[in-house]
C-alpha cells in the first residue's frame, strides 16, 4: 500500500520546515509514502524553504487559490493508495497517522477521520468549539451519521474514491464539501481520536466565522444537488 501525504501550506514559513521533518520521520509497516507539498501562492519565504528540501514532491500555484484548491493540484499528482491530508502548521501531530492508517489496514474502515474531541487536545476557543459542534450536529442531521468532528483536517481517503467525485471549493470549504459527497455515496466514516494543538490567529490561524456559515451552506447544498 502506498500513501500520498499532501501538505497545502499558504505562508506557513514558520512550521513548514518542522512539519515536512516530522512527516518524513514516520515510518509505517508494508506502507510506502510519498509527500507532496502545494505551495499555495505563499508571499513568505515558502517558496526557498522548499527549494532545500529533499525527498517530497512540490507543486506551486502562481496565486493564492485556497486549501481546497491547493487539495486537489495535491491529489492530481497523488500517486498513493490512499490520500491523507496534513496541514502545515503544528496542530496536528503525524505521530497520529498510524492511527488512522490502522482499522484500514485491519480492513474495519475505508475511509478514516480523526477526531479532536475523542483526543487529547488543547482547548480551544470556546466560538470555535460551539462551531464545530454545530456543525458536526448539522452533518449528523442532514446525512444520517453520527461524526464528532466533521471539519478536522485530517482526513485518510481512497484515492479511488477521490476520484469518483467532483471537488470544487476552493477555500475551507472541502471540508464539508468532501464529507457530502462521501457520505452521500452510502459510506461510513470511522474516526480515530487524534491529539490536538490549536493556535491563535496571532499565530497565524486563518479560518474565520465566516468560513464556518459557509461551511453550513455548503452542507444543505451538497445535501440537495
Amino acid at each position: 500500500m502506498k500513501l500520498s501525504i499532501i501538505i497545502p501550506a499558504f505562508n506557513e514559513a514558520a512550521t513548514l520546515s518542522r512539519i515536512i521533518q516530522r512527516v518524513k520521520k514516520q515510518i509505517f509497516k508494508n506502507i510506502t509514502k510519498e509527500i507532496i507539498v502545494v505551495n499555495d501562492g505563499s508571499t513568505d519565504s515558502t517558496k526557498k524553504i522548499l527549494s532545500s528540501q529533499k525527498g517530497i514532491k512540490t507543486i506551486s500555484l502562481t496565486k493564492n487559490k485556497g486549501k481546497g484548491a491547493a487539495i486537489r493540484a495535491g491529489i492530481k499528482q497523488a500517486t498513493g493508495d490512499y490520500v491523507l491530508i496534513q496541514d502545515a502548521d503544528l496542530e496536528y501531530d503525524p505521530a497520529d497517522i498510524q492511527s488512522l492508517l490502522d482499522p484500514v489496514l485491519n480492513k474495519k474502515a475505508e475511509v478514516i477521520y480523526g477526531s479532536r474531541f475523542l483526543g487529547p487536545h488543547k482547548n480551544m476557543l470556546f466560538w470555535h468549539l460551539m462551531g464545530n459542534k454545530f456543525l458536526s450536529f448539522i452533518t449528523n442531521f442532514l446525512y444520517n451519521t453520527t461524526l464528532s468532528d466533521m471539519e478536522v483536517g485530517y482526513k485518510l481517503i481512497p484515492k479511488k474514491l477521490l476520484n469518483s467525485i467532483t471537488l470544487k471549493e476552493n477555500r475551507f470549504g472541502f471540508e464539508p464539501e468532501v464529507t457530502s459527497k462521501i457520505l452521500k455515496q452510502g459510506i461510513r466514516i470511522y474516526e480515530v481520536p487524534i491529539s490536538y494543538a490549536g493556535r491563535e490567529f496571532s499565530e497565524g490561524k486563518k479560518i474565520t466565522w465566516k468560513d464556518g456559515l459557509e461551511a453550513f451552506y455548503l452542507l444543505c447544498k451538497y445535501r440537495l444537488v
